[in-house]
């Protein structure tokens, strides 16, 4: 029996399945730099950071949002998703006992300072992308979210690039039970977890080899997209793309760039699907009507910083 085969059977005897993106953990050149940035430019609100952090925020009502850790390079270093319920667990640990797909125990300090009860990783080997699944810690009382200037709602996404594009999709879809929500004939793959409604919690990309491409963050209204459009000029923020709208959600966008050029993204508007009956994956032709509505330039900067750490 092969091992595709090994992990077939075990995905079959048992789904696994996890919600949204919860956190991402990037690294960054100056944390203090970027700290300053991620607070004053893009509005998270900052919280103390766990042991061996350097900085920490939140965007939503959960406990934490970003990571921000000190890099030799920027880039991601770990991508993180709730399960849905604690037994969830134990599905990867069975495909990794069953399979040749290697998960690694979060040791128990690590998963402390965290914040959450329990967690695994695995590594995308077409991509190199770290993706964490953990069991939230119990709720604690804590102030909720306050948006400042720009109104976000929460951690929206993130899309990575690769060489290795068909097999980091296979990778996803077949390891970990993310479903294709629509595709672009040569470029990127919009994915989400099992339980998550939104059209894309990650995107898979291509490119020369290995890569983030960018964060996303979702914002309350298109107000929200032009005041931000307007303030991130007046603090010469190097915006590299848009306002525009992607046809295959549906959002209204704006990229711009954090002081070590990795490209952070704002956007309103994205699909939701029915939980019950979610419409089939759409096949978009090559081209840029399929990537923007409204044919915003696009600076080459745009998704060209960020390793995979």
């Amino acid at each position: 029996m092969t091992a595709s085969t090994q992990l077939r059977d075990a995905i079959a005897a048992r789904p696994f399945r996890c919600g949204a993106l919860a956190r991402v953990d990037l690294g960054v050149v100056d944390p203090e730099r970027s700290r300053a940035f991620y607070r004053d430019v893009v509005g998270l609100q900052e919280i103390d950071p766990p042991h061996g952090v350097d900085a920490a925020f939140r965007c939503d009502d959960r406990p934490c949002s970003v990571l921000l850790r000190r890099s030799a390079v920027p880039g991601l270093a770990c991508v993180a998703w709730a399960v849905e319920a604690p037994d969830a667990l134990e599905v990867l640990r069975a495909r990794g006992r069953e399979s040749s797909l290697a998960v690694r125990q979060v040791d128990a300090a690590t998963c402390v300072a965290l914040g959450v009860r329990d967690a695994l990783r695995v590594v995308d080997p077409a991509s190199g992308a770290t993706h964490e699944f953990h069991v939230p810690a119990p709720a604690k009382a804590c102030d909720a979210f306050t948006p400042s200037h720009t109104r976000i709602l929460r951690l929206g996404h993130i899309v990575v690039a690769t060489d290795r594009h068909d097999a980091s999709v296979a990778f996803l879809s077949e390891a970990i039970d993310f479903r294709v929500s629509d595709r672009i004939a040569g470029g990127t793959t919009f994915m989400r977890p099992g339980a998550s409604p939104w059209h894309h919690d990650i995107g898979v990309g291509r490119a020369d080899g290995p890569r983030l491409h960018h964060v996303n963050f979702m914002v309350a209204s298109i107000d929200d997209i032009g005041r931000a459009f307007h303030r991130l000029q007046r603090h010469r923020v190097p915006i590299v793309w848009g306002p525009g709208r992607h046809p295959p959600s549906g959002s209204v966008f704006l990229y711009f760039l954090d002081p070590d050029g990795l490209t952070v993204e704002y956007s309103f508007g994205m699909e939701a699907f029915d939980a019950h009956a979610p419409r089939p994956a759409q096949d978009l032709p090559a081209g840029p009507a399929s990537v923007d509505a409204w044919a915003a330039p696009r600076d080459p900067l745009t998704g060209a910083v960020g390793a995979i750490l």
